[in-house]
């Protein structure tokens, strides 16, 4: 259930509002919001009548029962206004949200070397894009391939930040090492495999970090949603949500099925920010620029893109990786197109050149 306050109500008028509504067995909770003042009630709410709440003070301007089972997650809670997520990092503060520029996040699904991965952020910082992402601890299908080279791993990642002044996005699989890797990310990842990892959602809500959630490999939109709100529930507001493919029965020619359906859907459910991940998502890096482009299309608020100086090579996912070549070409066409559609950026992603992708490359053997 949320309150609606009036516009220009006294600030002392809201306070007592929030004072009288204590007197209720539930959790009460101010709700950030740009115009109005809304207050949210959490817990069992069918016993208390909107008319008894409204009759509280005449500054209440609505009184509204939230119909979905995420409750902090939904649209609703916010009185229909989008959340975002600022993420300092040592470039200034990078926002994640409807309302503002596309952030790009690229690098190697695993990080390697060190060599391997500044090299790799020298490029997605040449291109305009705000983050370097790459894993130090790995779920893999099968235990015997690579698992991630763990807490050494992160320290590379902290190189790279120190190199370019990118922020850092890395996956935490274990709940024994989130505190180590919230101390070197700037944005964690949970991976589509632990999206319903309840002891590490609860976790990563107490860090108050920024939470990227991926979606689980057979989740539907509900189970997503409800996953994030153990992290909202937790106390942590920052949650940003990836797509990033979902099994289905075809794995001759694609990794997963892209659900780009799902940002509309999400859009009328929640006002979490969203971001797509078209390389899991189709697993042949000759995809990727068709998926990203038709992601931006279809109003995506970020994308993750892997990006490794020699696929070929790769220790993980090399197939679905571009090239930093291909990279380079690909940032500099979706530029207009995020113009296009009102995401565009004050660099445009078009810094970088072929020349340089060519020289970085080169430093790293390909």
């Amino acid at each position: 259930m949320i309150v609606v306050i009036k516009s220009q109500t006294p600030a002392s008028e809201v306070q007592r509002i929030i004072q009288e509504l204590h007197r209720y067995p539930v959790t009460v909770e101010k709700v950030v919001s740009n115009d109005k003042a809304v207050i949210g009630l959490l817990g069992d709410t069918t016993a208390i009548g909107r008319e008894n709440i409204q009759q509280i003070s005449p500054f209440i301007e609505q009184v509204v029962r939230v119909k979905q089972p995420f409750k902090r997650a939904s649209l609703e809670y916010r009185y229909g206004e989008p959340s975002e997520v600022a993420v300092p990092t040592p470039n200034g503060v990078v926002t994640f949200g409807q309302n503002h520029p596309l952030v790009v996040v690229a690098g190697p699904c695993s990080v390697e070397n060190e060599e391997m991965i500044v090299a790799t952020a020298q490029v997605v910082k040449a291109t305009g894009a705000q983050f370097i992402r790459g894993g130090a601890y790995k779920p893999r299908s099968s235990p015997y391939a690579f698992q991630g080279h763990g807490e050494s791993a992160l320290g590379l990642l902290a190189l790279a930040r120190e190199a370019t002044g990118l922020g850092i996005i890395t996956e935490v699989m274990d709940t024994a090492d989130m505190e180590k890797v919230a101390a070197v990310a700037d944005v964690v990842q949970i991976g589509a495999r632990n999206m319903q990892n309840f002891s590490l959602l609860k976790k990563a809500g107490a860090t108050g970090k920024p939470i990227l959630l991926k979606r689980g490999l057979s989740a539907t939109i509900e189970e997503w949603l409800m996953a994030a709100e153990y992290i909202l529930a937790a106390g942590n507001p920052n949650v940003i949500l990836c797509e990033r493919g979902i099994r289905s029965f075809d794995k001759q020619y694609t990794r997963n099925t892209l659900d780009l359906s799902v940002i509309p859907v999400l859009r009328t459910l929640t006002h979490l920010p969203i971001m797509i991940d078209p390389s899991h998502a189709t697993g042949y890096s000759q995809y990727v620029p068709t998926m990203t482009k038709a992601a931006i299309a279809a109003g995506t608020d970020s994308l993750m893109i892997e990006v490794h100086p020699n696929p070929a090579k790769a220790l993980s996912d090399g197939p679905q990786s571009l090239t930093p070549g291909d990279f380079v070409e690909l940032m500099q066409e979706i530029a207009p197109l995020a113009q296009f559609f009102g995401r565009g950026t004050k660099s445009a992603f078009t810094n970088a050149t072929p020349n340089l992708a060519a020289k970085i490359s080169s430093t790293v053997g390909v």
